[in-house]
Formats: structure tokens, C-alpha cells, sequence
């Protein structure tokens, strides 16, 4: 039977639970065992795959096409373990299952409630394909005082009394503020935070504190009186400068060990810490930096392109060199500007997104790596984007456009509303936008003697997608005469997947979200090619 860790938050958010909760599943997993990671977030969207990433942060896609919270990317990149759509789930998501069974007539004319119906549906979320896993991680969402979290606190609570409280153990991540102003670290926000926590029936086993500075024994022996918590279960997290020294930190604390005491199970191996300290040394001591420009109309929000980060730190790591991104907001970048903005950059990356908005800004950067031989990838949207200034600006389709934001000119990208998958035929919809996309993992077929082929390695590969439009088939040998050549199709030789050009060191665009495979300790071979290239250019 999987043991289960239920991850809390409290005083404000954005703490690390995330972070903390992925570190943790690392550290088993590095002492042999089997660990899976789930995320329930509060929020009434039945997905985040309709909101702002100004609102959310980036949506990450798995395999199986589920559109998630950021922090599966957290649980992916340290764990190694592909998510699944039964690993995230939203109140909205929980109570229109209720909704639906309470339309079709199953809970048999019986009153409707929070307890035990709501409650019901998130203890089967948290124990459904769970069976062959040594411990199961849960992170809830928001912190604890929130009203939209009470259930979700509710029904752990419930679920600890089910599976019986040797087989669930509670985390409580809480801020301990330092006051500058009186040379003071506090613990009382902590005390309230846990109190409150206690007040709806949870007492926690582990309080992690995070703090910026290291919290002294008589603090944390205040926090393990007041919040009955024994102190050795008082675990800090002071903050650090990468996000991989994380493991680190918690192994120092002895985290994994007091998890594995408080259930009694003895550790298999012994933790293995060198991957990430060698990755850490070569974040934080190396000298060389590359430039990278980061070029949409997110970038103020740095969650909005987080794998995206990540995923061009890891090409950092494999090439043995610092990644300084540069982030540039699409939508302020002057045709006048662009000269002076990229003048220092060795790499031009065009991420994902939707909308007209910010397109002028993009499409005169592709101009610019394209015509000065700057290393360029274009994602999703930005492929797209490379494909329309390379037909206005090299073919002299002065009105190419995509259906998306102009309904007038010549469509080169446009709506899809069938495509094939696993050799059935998927038909989207323009009616709602929440799930209408090419979601999940497709396959692509990379042409010979072309670069994506060297790069990759293989014939066939598979990468995950989110989005509606799609290249227009019908422009291939307009487009290949031109010298850009579509070097990645679908299977069925219909949907354009990659494209490159001939004459340029390092120009590759793809259809797909390549960020969200790359991991620090295997990092994409997509990035690390492409930070090679722009390492090359910058010596």
C-alpha cells in the first residue's frame, strides 16, 4: 500500500511547495523508492489551459494531453517521473464532476453538499492509479485560511483517518519573516499559520520554515513547542541561488529521513547528491555567459515562461556555460529599436503564445537573426511567426498572415479541425477555447541529411503540443525553393512540424514544446544544440 504525504502552505503563497514537494520525491527516489507527485489546485477553472499567464504562469501539457499547473514541471524535472492528467486537479474540475452525476440522476435524489460529496471526489482523485507507487506526494494549493482550500484541508483530513494515520504524513511549508528594521527573525506567523491549520482538524507532522536567512535553535524550538511538532521535524529552507541546490538543501536538513522515520521504513540506498551538485557548480561558479534574448509579451511575468527558462538552463549545463536570459516584452520592441536591443545577444528564442498582439515585434526580431546569422528558435507560435516573415520578407508575400489575427490576408496559418492521432482522426472545435487544442504527445517524422535530424538523432520523435493553428501544407515547395525546408512532418505528411534553413548556422523553428521534455539532469537535445550555436557565436 503507497504512503501518502499531503504538502500544505501557509501565511503567503508562492513559497515553494512546488519546489519543496518535488525535492522530497528526488530523495526517495534516490534511496530506491517509488514515488509519484499530484497537485489540487483551488481555483474554480476546470484547468488553467483559459488563463492569462499573467494570472497563472505558464499551462505545462503532458504527455496524455492534459493541460496543468506549472509546478507538474517542478515534479517532472526533478523526479523524472512523466505526469499524468490524474495528477492535477481544480475545484472547478471537481465540482462539474459532481454537477454531472448530480444532472444524470446517481446520487439518487439525496442533497448535494461539500461534505461528503465534494470531499468524496477529492479523496478518489487523491487515491485513483496510486496502487503501485511507494509514496504518493500531494501539494494542495493557496495556503491554509483560504476559503476556496477548506475542502481540499477537509478531505486529507478525512483521508488520513481512511488509510489510517501511519500511512499519512502532513508538511506544512510556512514563512518565517526577517523585520530589517528590528534585526528580528519571527516565528509568529508561523504559530498563527498552524494553529489555524489545527482549528479545521490537521496537526502537522513536518513544518518546513522558509526564510532568507538561517533561523537560530531557540527559534526553532519555540516553533516546535507552540506547534507541537518535535524538532527534529522543524526543518528549514534558507533561500538559495538556483533552484537545483533545493535537493541539496533538504537532503542537509534531513528531510527524507525524518519522512522515512515517521514511517518507520528503512532507506533502501543511500541518497545521491552528485548529479545536482555538479549541476549547481556549474550555475554558480562558471564565469562564461552566453546572451539569450527571450522575445514575447509575457516576459514581466517570469512564471509565464518557466520551463522555457529552465529548459535553456539545462542547455547551459550540458554546453558548461551560464545562460544570462534577457527577457524583451514583444509588444515595446521598435523596428528603430531592434538594432540597439539585440546588439549583444548571441541566441534570439521566440516562445509560444496567442493573439495578434506583440506579432510586429516578433516578426522584425526573426528578420533580424534570420538576415545577420544569429542563432533563432522559434516554439509554436513562434515557428509560425518565422514562417510568416520568411514569406513576406523572402517569397514577397507581402499579405501572408495567419487566420488567427487576420481574416483578409493570405493564410499561410490557419485553423485545423482534424488531425490524425494513434490512427484515429481528432476533431477540434472553434465553440469553446478551453480543450479545443492539439494537445499531449504526436509523433514527428524528421527528414534526412537536414540539421533537426543530427540534432535529434532519430527518425522519429515525440514532443508535446498546445496549440489550434497550424502551417498550410499547400505552400512546402514555395517555401523549400525559397530555402527553408520543412525537415519535421506528422506521420501522414499533412501537418509541418519543423521547419529550417539552408543557408543559415542555426535557424530551426518547431511546432511543439520542446521545454517541456528537458530536464537538468537530461537535458533537450534541441537546447543544448542551440546554445552551442550561440556559444560558437558569442567566442
Amino acid at each position: 500500500m503507497a504512503r501518502y504525504i499531503f504538502v500544505t502552505g501557509g501565511v503567503v503563497s508562492s513559497l515553494g511547495k512546488g519546489l519543496s514537494s518535488a525535492s522530497l520525491a528526488y530523495l526517495l527516489q534516490s534511496r530506491g523508492f517509488k514515488v509519484r507527485i499530484r497537485k489540487l489546485d483551488p481555483y474554480l477553472n476546470v484547468d488553467p489551459g483559459t488563463m492569462s499567464p499573467f494570472q497563472h504562469g505558464e499551462v505545462y501539457v503532458t504527455d496524455d494531453g492534459a493541460e496543468t499547473d506549472l509546478d507538474l514541471g517542478h515534479y517532472e524535472r526533478f523526479s523524472g517521473v512523466s505526469a499524468k492528467k490524474s495528477d492535477n486537479i481544480t475545484t472547478g474540475k471537481i465540482y462539474n464532476d459532481v454537477l454531472k452525476k448530480e444532472r444524470k440522476g446517481e446520487y439518487l435524489g439525496k442533497t448535494v453538499q461539500v461534505i461528503p460529496h465534494i470531499t468524496d471526489r477529492i479523496k478518489q482523485f487523491i487515491k485513483h492509479d496510486s496502487s503501485k507507487e511507494d509514496f504518493v506526494i500531494c501539494e494542495i494549493g493557496g495556503i491554509v485560511g483560504d476559503i476556496e482550500s477548506l475542502p481540499f484541508v477537509e478531505a486529507i483530513r478525512q483521508f488520513a483517518n481512511d488509510v489510517g494515520k501511519k500511512n499519512a504524513l502532513f508538511i506544512h511549508l510556512t514563512l518565517v519573516p526577517y523585520l530589517k528594521a528590528s534585526d528580528e527573525i519571527k516565528t509568529k506567523p508561523t504559530q498563527h499559520s498552524v494553529k489555524e491549520l489545527r482549528s479545521i482538524g490537521v496537526q502537522p507532522d513536518i513544518i518546513i520554515c522558509r526564510s532568507e536567512r538561517p533561523i537560530p535553535l531557540e527559534h526553532r524550538k519555540k516553533i516546535s513547542l507552540f506547534c507541537n511538532v518535535d524538532i527534529k521535524n522543524v526543518i528549514e529552507t534558507v533561500d538559495v541561488k538556483t533552484i537545483y541546490e533545493a535537493p541539496i538543501s533538504f537532503f542537509r536538513e534531513k528531510l527524507d529521513v525524518q519522512v522515512l522515520n515517521y514511517f518507520k521504513l528503512k532507506t533502501k540506498k543511500p541518497a545521491n547528491l552528485n548529479p545536482w551538485k555538479k549541476i549547481t557548480k556549474i550555475i554558480l561558479q562558471n564565469k562564461r555567459q552566453v546572451n539569450i534574448a527571450i522575445i514575447g509579451k509575457y516576459v514581466e511575468l517570469q512564471d509565464a515562461y518557466k520551463s522555457l527558462d529552465e529548459a535553456l538552463t539545462h542547455g547551459g549545463i550540458d554546453n558548461k556555460i551560464k545562460v544570462n536570459l534577457v527577457r524583451i516584452d514583444s509588444e515595446k520592441l521598435k523596428i528603430s529599436e531592434i538594432k540597439k536591443k539585440l546588439k549583444n545577444i548571441s541566441g534570439i528564442l521566440i516562445p509560444g503564445g496567442f493573439g495578434k498582439r506583440g506579432t510586429d515585434g516578433k516578426i522584425e526580431a526573426i528578420k533580424y537573426a534570420r538576415m545577420n546569422k544569429i542563432p533563432f528558435l522559434g516554439i509554436c507560435y513562434g515557428m509560425q511567426m518565422a514562417i510568416i516573415e520568411f514569406a513576406r520578407n523572402q517569397l514577397n508575400l507581402k499579405n501572408a498572415t495567419s487566420s488567427e489575427f487576420d481574416k483578409k490576408g493570405l493564410p499561410i496559418i490557419g485553423l485545423l479541425n482534424e488531425w490524425s492521432k494513434d490512427g484515429k482522426t481528432i476533431k477540434g472545435t472553434d465553440k469553446d477555447l478551453g480543450g479545443t487544442m492539439r494537445l499531449g504527445s504526436y509523433d514527428a517524422k524528421l527528414q534526412n541529411n537536414t540539421k533537426i535530424r543530427k540534432i535529434y538523432k532519430s527518425k522519429l520523435i515525440k514532443e508535446r503540443h498546445r496549440h489550434r493553428y497550424e502551417v498550410n501544407i499547400a505552400y512546402r515547395e514555395k517555401f523549400e525553393k525559397g530555402g527553408m525546408i520543412f525537415s519535421g512532418l506528422s506521420p501522414d505528411n499533412q501537418l509541418p512540424e519543423i521547419i529550417e534553413l539552408k543557408n543559415h548556422p542555426w535557424f530551426i523553428g518547431v511546432q511543439f514544446h520542446p521545454e517541456f521534455k528537458s530536464r537538468p539532469l537530461s537535458p533537450h537535445p534541441l537546447f543544448s544544440s542551440f546554445i552551442k550555436a550561440a556559444k560558437i557565436i558569442n567566442e
